[in-house]
C-alpha cells in the first residue's frame, strides 16, 4: 500500500467510525504519542520551563482532562516555545497530536482525528522510516495501521 492510498484508508475508517470508537481511538492514540519516547527526546532549549511544566500536566491529565484544560495548557505550551522553526520532530509530533485532540474534544471534527491518526502513523515513521511506495511493509507500520483500523471499527 503507497502512503497515499494508506491515508486515504485511514479517512474512510475515521468518516465511518461511530462516536464511541472515535473517542477511543482518539484518546488512546493521544495517549501513545504522548507517553512516546518522542518527549523524553526533545531538547531543554525547544521549551520554557513553564511550557514543560504545562505539557508534563497535559500528559498526566489527558485520559481525565476537558478540552477546557488542555487547551490552557496548548496556550502556556504555546508561549513557551523557544525553538525558532527548529523544533525537536518528535516533540512537533507529540505536541500536534495534542493539538488535534484538543481540537475534536471542543469541535467534534472527525478531520481531527484523521490527523491525530496521520500523527501516530509519523510517529512510527520517525522511528523506522516507511518506503512511500510500500508503506505497510514494515511490521512496526503494518502494525500500527492495524491499531487504527481496529480500533476505529471495534
Amino acid at each position: 500500500m503507497r502512503y497515499d492510498e494508506c491515508e486515504a484508508a485511514i479517512r474512510e475508517l475515521v468518516d465511518a467510525a461511530d462516536e464511541d470508537a472515535l473517542h477511543a481511538f482518539g484518546l488512546a492514540t493521544v495517549t501513545r504519542l504522548l507517553e512516546a519516547d518522542l518527549i523524553d527526546e526533545a531538547g531543554e532549549d525547544d521549551l520554557d520551563e513553564d511550557a514543560w511544566a504545562a505539557l508534563t500536566t497535559a500528559r498526566e491529565q489527558i485520559a481525565t482532562a476537558g478540552a477546557t484544560d488542555l487547551r490552557a495548557h496548548l496556550d502556556r505550551i504555546d508561549e513557551g516555545i523557544l525553538a525558532d522553526g527548529d523544533m525537536d520532530p518528535g516533540l512537533l509530533i507529540a505536541l500536534s497530536a495534542l493539538e488535534h485532540w484538543t481540537t475534536y474534544l471542543e469541535e467534534h471534527r472527525r478531520s481531527e482525528l484523521h490527523e491525530l491518526a496521520l500523527r501516530s502513523v509519523e510517529e512510527v515513521d520517525y522511528r523506522v522510516s516507511a518506503a512511500l511506495d510500500d508503506f505497510l511493509a514494515t511490521p512496526e507500520m503494518a502494525a500500527e495501521y492495524a491499531r487504527i483500523r481496529q480500533s476505529l471499527t471495534a
